[in-house]
């Protein structure tokens, strides 16, 4: 068991790696070569160029929707004293479509969007989110499983529910449960990156039932694939990014971006600032990909693994959000939780 002082940093690590890959990825164009052409390696925050089809005026350092839906969500769970339940996640996703003015904002998902309208209408939760097969609810879980130290089952279950109003197919829920799963291993003493896919692994095939019937591709087994391919060390770091997205995919499926997540973690052994690197070359959706990679690597490697540089960016160019003390609350029942292991 972890002592709280490295509890604490491993929660931290979640919370900040989550805002690190996805701020860091946000200038990323759709395939590897057209984001090397345009920026060559990405080392640092840059602020999306003014022709980015989707980021175009964000600062350097921002983070997106994927963050913000995540601590929507934190927020919620704490108000609720740990609580997690499909009703708290669709009132959390509806405070945060308010706040940030969703009508308008160009950031949000298809599946996201068009559930909103659903909840809105009075529909049961059980069927607002049919059909959605996009990434939305992986991307905002990391939460979860921060709440979660060593409770990968559970973890899977209540990702699940999360996912219930917006993406309710085997495949959302899957992937929102490999991502939860995954980070609650992660904050065990003896997590390794072997025993992290193998968690993600567990969890998927538990949200895999917990999803509407969808038809797509098998979350357990394309992360399988893609880890298989960002560790074949016969071929160069660039192939294998090349690999990941010609096999796996890099789009808003949640069957392709958490897949690709997982291949990510596993190219940069863990460490969550490389894995935002690792993310903006991958491209395409690489804002969410490296938002769940850096996530799961800064949980299980602590928030000293990120450079304290960007942590502060990330502090001053997201003034509407305290992480600090949101990690702070999350540590809290992530205690309580452990307690009762």
């Amino acid at each position: 068991m972890l002592d709280d002082a490295a509890l604490l940093a491993r929660v931290r690590g979640g919370v900040f790696g989550q805002a690190l890959g996805d701020a860091f990825c946000t200038p990323a164009l759709e395939t590897p070569q057209r984001t090397r052409e345009r920026f060559g390696h990405l080392t640092t925050f840059v602020a999306p160029p003014e022709d980015h089809p989707v980021h175009a005026g964000l600062r350097a350092g921002q983070f997106t929707d994927d963050t913000e839906q995540a601590f929507f969500l934190a927020q919620a769970i704490i108000a609720h004293e740990g609580v997690v339940s499909a009703e708290i996640a669709a009132q959390a996703i509806l405070t945060w479509y308010d706040a940030v003015d969703g009508d308008r904002c160009v950031f949000i998902g298809p599946s996201t969007r068009r559930a909103v309208q659903r909840i809105r209408a009075g529909e049961p939760l059980t069927r607002t989110g049919l059909g959605g097969d996009t990434n939305g609810a992986a991307m905002r879980v990391s939460v979860v499983g921060l709440i979660h130290p060593g409770e990968v089952e559970s973890a899977a279950r209540d990702a699940a529910l999360t996912a219930l109003p917006t993406h309710n197919t085997r495949q959302a829920c899957a992937a929102a449960a490999a991502v939860a799963g995954a980070i609650a291993h992660a904050l065990t003493p003896t997590a390794d990156l072997h025993s992290i896919v193998q968690a993600a692994l567990h969890a998927a095939s538990i949200g895999e039932q917990l999803g509407a019937p969808w038809h797509g591709a098998s979350v357990p087994r394309r992360i399988a694939l893609a880890v298989q391919l960002a560790g074949d060390t016969t071929t160069s770091e660039d192939a294998r990014l090349q690999a990941l997205a010609d096999l796996v995919g890099t789009s808003l499926l949640a069957s392709e971006a958490v897949p690709s997540a997982f291949g990510i973690i596993v190219l940069a052994e863990g460490d969550p600032y490389r894995a935002a690197m690792l993310a903006a070359a991958l491209s395409g959706d690489a804002d969410t990909i490296g938002a769940i990679a850096c996530a799961i690597c800064g949980a299980w490697r602590g928030v000293d693994a990120i450079p304290s540089a960007l942590i502060e960016q990330l502090r001053n160019a997201n003034p509407d959000y305290d992480l600090d003390a949101l990690a702070h609350r999350l540590f809290t029942l992530a205690q309580r939780a452990r307690l009762n292991i």
